[in-house]
C-alpha cells in the first residue's frame, strides 16, 4: 500500500464509505483526513481543491485520506443534514488512526461544507494538532461552537468569493484572533473565487507554506 493512492472502503456508521488513500513510507508519519463539500451541490472528494489539498499533504510525507460523505459515489446511505457527515468523518479518522497508531500527529481539513465538518471534528477529536479550513461559509453556517477553538489552524478564503459575505468571514475571523492560547492565520486569496477556479496553483503554495511551517513544530 505504500508509495501510491489506492482507493478504499472504510466502514462507516451508515455502511462503507468510499475513499482515496496515502501511506507515508516514513514511520511515525502525521496523519491528516480531507472533508469535501456539499454533496447536495455536487461535493465529492473528487473536487479540484479537495485534491490539490490531499496532494499536498502527500507531497509532504503525510498519511492522508480523502473520503467520500454517505451517499456520494460509492459510500453507502444518503445525505443526513450535516449530522451524518460528522458521524462519518469521525469513522474515517478513526480508521486512518488505526493505520497509523504511532503518528506524531493528526491535522483536520474540509473546503466549503467539509469546513463546517471538519471543525465540528475538532471540538470533539482533543487528539487533532491542526486544522486548515477553505472557503467556510460563515452565512450560511453557524460556526458559534468555537468558543473556544481548541487548537491553532488555518483559514484561506478567495477575494471574490461570490458565495460569502465579507462581514460575516470578518465576524468569524474576530471571535477566532480574539482566541487566546491559539494562533489562527488568515490567508485571502486576492484573485481566487469560492471554487479557486484557475487559483488551485496558489491555493496549493498557500497550503504548502503553512504545512511546511506546522508540521515542524512537532
Amino acid at each position: 500500500m505504500e508509495n501510491k493512492v489506492v482507493e478504499i472502503f472504510i466502514p462507516g456508521p451508515a455502511g462503507r464509505l468510499e475513499a482515496k488513500y496515502y501511506k507515508s513510507k516514513k514511520k511515525t508519519s502525521p496523519i491528516a483526513l480531507i472533508l469535501h463539500p456539499h454533496p447536495q451541490y455536487g461535493g465529492t472528494m473528487n473536487n479540484k481543491v479537495v485534491v490539490e489539498t490531499f496532494n499536498t499533504f502527500m507531497d509532504n510525507e503525510f498519511s492522508v485520506c480523502r473520503v467520500n460523505f454517505r451517499g456520494v459515489g460509492k459510500s453507502d446511505g444518503e445525505f443526513n443534514n450535516g449530522q451524518g457527515e460528522l458521524a462519518d468523518a469521525a469513522a474515517a479518522l478513526d480508521w486512518i488512526e488505526r493505520e497509523n497508531f504511532d503518528n506524531s500527529q493528526c491535522w483536520i481539513a474540509g473546503f466549503s461544507f467539509g469546513s463546517l465538518i471538519a471543525m465540528q471534528l475538532l471540538m470533539r477529536r482533543p487528539e487533532i494538532n491542526r486544522f486548515i479550513i477553505i472557503s467556510p461559509q460563515p452565512n450560511v453556517y453557524d460556526f458559534s461552537f468555537l468558543s473556544p477553538c481548541p487548537t491553532s489552524g488555518m483559514i484561506v478564503s478567495g477575494k471574490k468569493d461570490e458565495l460569502v459575505s465579507v462581514q460575516s468571514l470578518n465576524e468569524l475571523k474576530n471571535r477566532l484572533a480574539n482566541q487566546k492560547g491559539i494562533n489562527i492565520k488568515f490567508d485571502q486569496i486576492s484573485e481566487a473565487n469560492h471554487f479557486f477556479s484557475k487559483s488551485e496553483n496558489s491555493l496549493k503554495n498557500t497550503l504548502n507554506k503553512y504545512i511546511v511551517k506546522e508540521s515542524a513544530l512537532f
